[in-house]
């Protein structure tokens, strides 16, 4: 009886223990309800499918898309496998989705990841930036966060929203106080502009966020998004003002991060079987000497 009793306290204690372990880290909100008016999913990952085919179809024309067995898309590849196991957490359909990871040839610093899990990386990211695996998986993690949280379909619902109450307000601003209407539709469309630039700059911060939690969940050291923007920084002096601009200054993103690093590093130390208190410092790798 007692033996019972004991495996019955330590089957609590296990399930307790997962259960904090799901509720910490950075806290999951509702998706929004406004992908609703931005589109059909289905239909949203049918479209995502064929531009992504149809980008693939034409980079192997040009044969700018890397081999399986190039090792920066082996490498690639070994990441996203340690990150997509805790996608579901922030979106259930994700553990449906048939994931991919394809390198391309080029010296654009950039990535992306589109509806369904389809994700690809430009060289120009990795060899710019001298990105560790560290540094990548804050990259991947960020982009795959954008699909997870369906950022495009509440973009799509967003500016649909704010483009008719623009228009609205405009029309009955015009017939108030007398003015060519077309004047009015001209004010709405900035308007609806600067509304849609502020959603995209919360969408980015939001990616952050979930990037982060994905990464130190998959045992990447959740610091190296603050080295990655630092870099990003260093090769992009002359980013547009965060105001005017749909992604955040790099000063801003590395203030929000560091604001919610205590919410991340306990995760990212439990997966790496580490105390919190006592992590070895971040090390990045310098940029490459022009």
């Amino acid at each position: 009886m007692k033996k019972l009793k004991l495996k019955g306290a330590l089957l609590a204690l296990l399930l307790c223990a997962s259960a904090m372990a799901q509720n910490d880290g950075i806290p999951v909100d509702k998706l929004s309800r406004l992908r609703g008016i931005g589109g059909d999913a289905a239909q949203f990952d049918k479209q995502s499918k064929l531009q992504y085919d149809q980008m693939l179809n034409e980079a192997h024309k040009k044969d700018a898309v890397a081999t399986d067995s190039n090792p920066q898309l082996i490498r690639l590849r070994a990441i996203a496998k340690r990150i997509i196991p805790f996608t579901a957490r922030w979106n259930a359909d994700a553990a449906k989705w048939d994931w991919q990871v394809n390198l391309l040839r080029s010296d654009t610093v950039n990535a992306f990841c589109m509806p369904g899990g389809r994700i690809a990386f430009y060289n120009g990211i990795l060899t710019k930036l001298n990105l560790t695996d560290d540094e990548v998986a804050m990259v991947m993690g960020h982009e795959i966060a954008h699909a997870l949280r369906e950022h495009a379909r509440e973009q799509a619902g967003k500016n649909t929203v704010t483009q008719v109450g623009a228009r609205v307000l405009g029309a009955i601003g015009s017939a108030y106080f007398g003015v060519d209407p077309r004047l009015g539709d001209a004010a709405a469309g900035a308007v609806s502009q600067g509304l849609a630039l502020k959603f995209s700059r919360n969408d980015e911060t939001e990616a952050d966020l979930v990037g982060m939690d994905l990464a130190a969940r998959a045992g990447f050291d959740p610091r190296a998004g603050i080295a990655l923007w630092e870099k990003m920084g260093a090769i992009n002096k002359n980013q547009p003002i965060s105001f005017l601009s749909t992604h955040p200054a790099g000063k801003d993103r590395i203030r929000e991060m560091n604001a919610n690093m205590h919410l991340v590093l306990p995760v990212f130390a439990r997966a790496k079987g580490l105390d919190p208190d006592k992590l070895p410092p971040y090390r990045s790798i310098a940029l490459p000497k022009s």
